[in-house]
């Protein structure tokens, strides 16, 4: 029996989402919530108040979001959609405070990974509930004609992306869906859908955890290894250095590896995409 039916995969790589899918039990949600608040007792702060380095790459940090990575039934659905040899590639917080101004403009996550084929598929799990009200996540549809969009890093203030990326190029937002999630649910979004989140109006804490999902053929441009885990099938490929999933709670050894590889890597596709994807006027 097969994750996802003929229709639904279609939609997926018509345009670029799909949702809603039931992901975690109250039990296991709950296991998540508990292992969060252990990780902020640990850092002493709430993680969208720390440094940047503790919101990513929780997979190689943290036991349970590394098994949170490693679910049956997000895996099943990520299979029909990339194939069955998967490995992680990243793993975000997207955690919004009651009615703070955190917010994300347009923009694609392919933009600064530096990873191809574009094939990357995002699970973003919902710990809370992720409704309109609290800034869930609004798609825009690539009718079936996805492609790379120009972004600048203007830095916003109060953006939940790393450099407050933007799509600069005009879109038409009438028909924008808003992905709204209840607690323990998760969306599926490839890595060119065009994307964007409001600020959370709402009185809870809206959680959200990203995994970035590539098949193993996925190769990174950077000229430097990169570090992935395997959480399904073979990697034959060879093209990240892998690592096994930690077994114990804030061994920062791995963590400092993985964060260092991956902030370096993004760095340098910041100047990769400006060299590549700016208008000439703009570099004028």
């Amino acid at each position: 029996m097969t994750a996802l039916t003929r229709a639904q995969v279609e939609s997926y790589h018509h345009d670029g989402f799909l949702f809603p899918f039931a992901g975690l039990d109250e039990e296991e949600r709950a296991t998540c919530l508990a292992g969060l608040e252990r990780y902020e007792r640990w850092l002493g702060k709430q993680v969208p108040q720390a440094d940047l380095r503790w919101r990513t790459q929780p997979h190689s940090l943290l036991p349970w979001f590394a098994n949170l990575a490693r679910h049956p039934r997000i895996l099943d659905v990520v299979e029909e959609l990339i194939g069955p040899d998967i490995l992680v590639w990243t793993g975000t917080f997207f955690i919004k405070e009651p009615s703070s101004p955190t917010f994300a403009a347009w923009h694609q996550d392919s933009t600064y990974f530096g990873l191809q084929p574009d094939e990357q598929v995002t699970a973003w799990v919902a710990l809370t509930d992720a409704s309109e009200e609290a800034g869930c996540m609004e798609v825009l549809s690539a009718r079936g004609a996805p492609r790379q969009m120009y972004h600048a890093p203007l830095g916003l203030q109060n953006s939940i992306n790393r450099a407050g990326q933007t799509i600069m190029e005009p879109l038409d937002e009438a028909d924008a869906t808003a992905m709204q999630l209840k607690a323990g649910s998760f969306s599926l979004h490839h890595t060119l859908c065009v994307h964007r989140s409001a600020p959370n109006r709402a009185s809870h804490r809206r959680v959200g955890l990203g995994i970035n999902y590539i098949p193993a053929h996925v190769r990174p441009s950077a000229p430097f290894r990169m570090s992935a885990m395997l959480v399904r099938g073979t990697d034959k490929w060879g093209h990240f250095d892998l690592f096994e999933p930690p077994t114990m709670e804030f061994d920062t050894a791995r963590h400092d590896v993985v964060y260092d590889r991956y902030a370096e890597n993004y760095r340098e596709q910041v100047k990769r995409h400006e060299r590549e994807f700016a208008p000439a006027t703009a570099n004028a």
